[in-house]
């Protein structure tokens, strides 16, 4: 199993999409990308706390590739709006990418020219290493199917 790690805005609807696809396993969302240990939703809504809204996704890559899962990454949200995805604004809502090897990056790189190539706007989404992934509290959990 191999772990990935996207933001695309708020994090329930990306966290639902990725569950749909055959090969990943699990996912969790939580925050990222940040300078606070341990933050809460209410700290990282502040945007003050350089969190994203992220989604983990535990894969299997001898059935879904990360290439796979970084076409569902651009196709479930708008690249070209900077800390914006719809009405909710703000960075904890910003486009990354966040890679957890070289092979990753490498293969991330390579997606995001594709995309600058392939679109009028210029992409804003950023590729970073991961770091200290802070899972969200359980109501966030796979909210989109508890909920409806």
């Amino acid at each position: 199993m191999k772990k990935a790690t996207f933001a695309a805005g708020c994090f329930w609807g990306v966290e639902a999409t990725f569950r749909k696809i055959n090969g990943v396993r699990s996912s969790a969302v939580g925050y990222l990308g940040g300078d606070l240990h341990n933050p809460s939703y209410e700290d990282v809504c502040t945007g003050k706390t350089g969190h994203a809204e992220v989604v983990e996704v535990t894969f299997d890559p001898d059935i879904v590739s990360y290439s796979d899962l970084l076409d569902t990454f651009w196709n479930c949200h708008n690249p070209t709006t900077l800390n914006q995805q719809g009405l909710d604004v703000g960075t904890q809502y910003r486009s990354a990418i966040f890679f957890h090897d070289d092979d990753q990056k490498t293969t991330a790189e390579t997606s995001i020219k594709t995309m600058r190539g392939s679109r009028p706007d210029p992409i804003v989404t950023e590729i970073t290493p991961t770091s200290t992934f802070y899972r969200a509290e359980e109501y966030h959990q796979q909210y989109i199917e508890k909920r409806g």
